[in-house]
């Protein structure tokens, strides 16, 4: 929504007119690029929401590679959150039938002094088919830790993520495939040219991310078109190395163009645009709608490498040194699967049995190996075998790539290693519990950085401690690319063969995550 063109004319008389408001008026009127946006003063921040920072990817534009916005007269309203992304409903997500999504959000705090702040990019996650910036409230983040956080949309599914030879060039700068981490790109080249208009630092942004988010902030160090827009990176639950863990279509971690362009060809084809030199303008004529649903069901959504934005596979960038070299926090969660395991049971309407578990490992792993596990993993060493199942690939797919990722990135660069440990982290409001503990689950950790709408927060004192002190953690990383502060307990740089930082309640300290999740055995495993 835009004011009238009598408010002001043009960013540059909304500049002039600040001047003339009063204090409150001036310090929610920020004048970018583009034009002027009126924002929100809250207790002890700014709050500017629905912020375009690239041109709706609508009609030719889809499947497009980002364009700079247009223009505006007057002061455009940013008090409320743009569109999000299109995208089918999830477990506890809401459709939106959108293209018009490139929006981001800006949370900065009210008072400052200093006179340029750190910037944190949130790149959110959800399986690259869900999600959007605006579920993430900064505030606190913002606030307690005298940083600038912005947080973007970017497409999902099959708008983001399609790869398919009809698509390549073009419109599209480079091959398809990756849509969603060049509007994320576009969202950080946007930071760049607007930071200081919100009194932050271009030269000092950190790009940080959970899930999906930790595996675009993993491409983004991979992709030399990243490079120089973000100076540090924090990995949450990412998963850059490609174990896949479950059957079906590619899901959310990086893999090759020539299995995500197999699964684009087939989609394409039950769409109806099988011919490929027609297939670009036949999948553009499709209603959003009817290619919403092609974003988790059949397709499968993630980076695709090999050209393009990724010529290499972040595991080869960062094995060969060919990666965006800047300071890295990278963790997990002590008990990652077990929101899928959850998720999956309450989707199918089903528990997992002893019998689903054992067909599971076979599934996985094959026969040999399967025996292996599971006298390794018995489902009677557990309170169901939804938790054994979720133990093995939270060990497998989870905790060791990140051990191995660790010793690969610390040779180059500063590593703060952690895992995330609060067996008590409050669970989603919106999904049922399942008959095992839920642990320090998948994404348990964001509602100790963010306010968010489907968990309900720290509950405890320990756990608004422990809150505290990883926003404190986080922030003064952004600062200083070290998240050792005043009053913290201390965290040491991963070295190879050295323990990670346990993040708990009342129990910050050492974690072994070799020993915890059976490394070596799993190293005997294999792929």
């Amino acid at each position: 929504m835009l004011f009238g063109a009598s408010a002001c004319a043009g960013a540059a008389g909304a500049a002039s007119a600040n001047h003339a408001e009063t204090s409150h008026d001036y310090s929610t009127v920020i004048s970018t690029e583009a034009g002027a946006v009126r924002g929100t003063l809250a207790a002890s921040t700014r709050l500017f929401q629905g912020v375009p920072y690239a041109a709706p990817p609508t009609g030719p534009l889809r499947w497009a590679s980002p364009r700079r916005t247009a223009s505006w007269s007057g002061i455009r309203d940013a008090t409320k959150p743009g569109n999000r992304c299109a995208q089918a409903e999830g477990l506890i997500d809401k459709a939106s039938n959108t293209e018009d999504c490139l929006y981001l959000n800006v949370t900065t705090p009210r008072h400052s002094s200093a006179r340029k702040l750190p910037v944190m990019v949130w790149i959110h996650g959800n399986g690259f088919i869900n999600g959007a910036g605006s579920l993430y409230d900064a505030q606190r983040l913002a606030s307690t830790g005298n940083v600038i956080v912005v947080t973007p949309n970017y497409r999902l599914g099959i708008f983001g993520f399609l790869a398919h030879p009809a698509l390549d060039h073009g419109a599209a700068r480079h091959r398809s495939g990756n849509f969603g981490l060049e509007d994320q790109q576009a969202a950080l080249r946007w930071v760049q040219r607007n930071a200081s208009a919100f009194g932050g630092d271009r030269a000092n942004v950190t790009i940080f991310g959970e899930s999906a988010g930790g595996t675009s902030a993993c491409s983004h160090l991979a992709a030399p078109g990243s490079a120089g827009l973000f100076h540090k990176a924090i990995l949450q639950s990412a998963e850059c190395t490609g174990r896949k863990w479950s059957p079906g279509p590619p899901t959310w971690f990086p893999l090759p163009r020539t299995e995500r362009e197999q699964h684009g060809l087939d989609v394409a084809s039950k769409l109806g645009c099988s011919n490929v030199r027609t297939a670009a303008a036949c999948l553009r004529a499709k209603p959003v709608e009817e290619l919403a649903k092609w974003s988790d069901v059949g397709l499968g959504s993630g980076p695709t490498t090999g050209g393009g934005v990724l010529p290499l596979s972040p595991q080869k960038a960062f094995a060969t040194g060919r990666f965006n070299r800047v300071p890295i926090i990278q963790g997990t969660t002590r008990d990652e699967h077990r929101l899928f395991t959850a998720a999956i049971e309450v989707a199918t309407g089903k528990q997992t049995t002893d019998a689903g578990y054992q067909d599971e490992m076979h599934t996985l792993f094959g026969p040999t190996d399967a025996a292996q596990i599971l006298a390794r993993y018995p489902s009677d060493h557990f309170h169901s075998a939804g938790e054994a199942l979720s133990t093995v690939v939270t060990d497998w797919a989870w905790a060791c790539p990140v051990l191995d990722r660790d010793r690969a990135l610390s040779a180059r660069v500063p590593v703060y290693a952690y895992e995330f440990s609060d067996e008590n982290a409050p669970w989603f409001t919106t999904l049922p519990k399942p008959n095992f503990p839920t642990g320090a689950f998948h994404g348990g950790e964001l509602q100790y950085l963010f306010d968010d709408e489907q968990l309900p927060g720290p509950a405890t004192t320990a756990q608004l401690r422990l809150a505290n002190q990883m926003m404190r953690y986080w922030t003064q990383f952004a600062h200083t690319s070290n998240p050792n502060g005043h009053n913290l307990p201390k965290w040491s740089p991963f070295k190879a063969g050295e323990h990670v930082q346990s993040l708990a309640p009342n129990a910050i300290g050492s974690a072994d995550l070799a020993q915890e999740h059976r490394c070596t055995f799993w190293a005997s495993i294999g792929n």
